[in-house]
């Protein structure tokens, strides 16, 4: 996304990516726009929201969030935080399925200013005027692009009423123990895979990271099993935590049929080894 938007604006901007324990020592007034993933996708490693923005404010930066591995994982504060932007999806810890709507979020100081790369009919001030002229609608409103997908929200809907009454503290905390066992377990059975999260469950999201040489082929072979995961080239092996429907029983196992997979190298089959387009 970034990469299109520099070539379509033309105005000189770079692209500059930075390993994620480097982002706070890349920050300086060069920089235009902080653009980050809060938990990152690889390792679940969780950034500084709050201190890194207030960094980037400080080198005359503003800051855009996504928050695709943090909605419904653990608690996000954007204007405590001072966040400018924010973007999101809903399809993975908040349960709305695939091709679930996704979410923007505007600082109230930026909301008369902003305005989206596609002027949509649906931000218009006065879409059933059918002006020939486009007028902005007022604050977020403006920053509709499309008509709204009403059957992925009404399934959305649906998805959300499990969150009544929900503490999202209480959520970080299920998350963080289930993380900590799965570690433990996967550790003492699979002394050959390598934890590629913090250890600190304070210092990650609701995921956790091992690396294996084969871990395509191993994924494979668990989701065959009934332990859903996922795998990112080249080697990482991701496991999700929904404390809403996941318990420890659930996690220990996991980390059975995982042990079962690795030190049986039940991977070791042509099917588990055949690429599909997506991992």
């Amino acid at each position: 996304m970034a990469s299109g938007l520099i070539r379509s604006l033309g105005r000189g901007h770079e692209l500059r990516l930075v390993e994620p324990e480097e982002v706070d020592a890349a920050i300086d007034d060069s920089v235009a726009v902080l653009m980050l993933t809060e938990v990152d996708y690889r390792t679940g490693r969780l950034h500084d929201m709050a201190g890194l923005t207030v960094r980037a404010h400080a080198a005359g930066a503003l800051t855009l969030w996504d928050l695709a591995h943090s909605a419904g994982a653990l608690p996000v504060d954007l204007s405590g935080a001072g966040a400018d932007f924010a973007a999101g999806c809903t399809y993975k810890y908040l349960n709305g399925g695939p091709g679930a709507p996704a979410f923007i979020y505007v600082a109230p100081e930026h909301l008369e200013t902003a305005r989206p790369a596609l002027s949509g009919w649906m931000g218009h001030e006065a879409p059933f005027a059918f002006d020939l002229d486009y007028r902005a609608g007022a604050r977020i409103e403006r920053m509709r692009v499309g008509t709204p997908p009403v059957i992925a929200l009404a399934a959305l809907e649906a998805a959300l009423d499990c969150w009544d009454g929900v503490d999202m503290a209480d959520v970080r905390r299920a998350s963080i123990a289930l993380g900590d066992l799965f570690i433990a377990e996967v550790e003492r059975r699979c002394p050959g895979l390598e934890l590629a999260s913090p250890r600190d469950g304070n210092a990650r999201g609701s995921q956790v990271s091992f690396l294996f040489d084969e871990g395509y082929a191993a994924m494979q072979a668990l989701i065959a099993r009934g332990v859903i995961g996922d795998f990112r080239a080249p080697r990482t092996m991701r496991f999700g935590f929904t404390p809403l429907y996941i318990g420890e029983a659930e996690v220990r196992a996991a980390a059975a049929i995982l042990e079962e997979v690795v030190a049986g190298r039940l991977w070791d089959r042509p099917e588990y080894r055949m690429r599909s387009a997506v991992t």
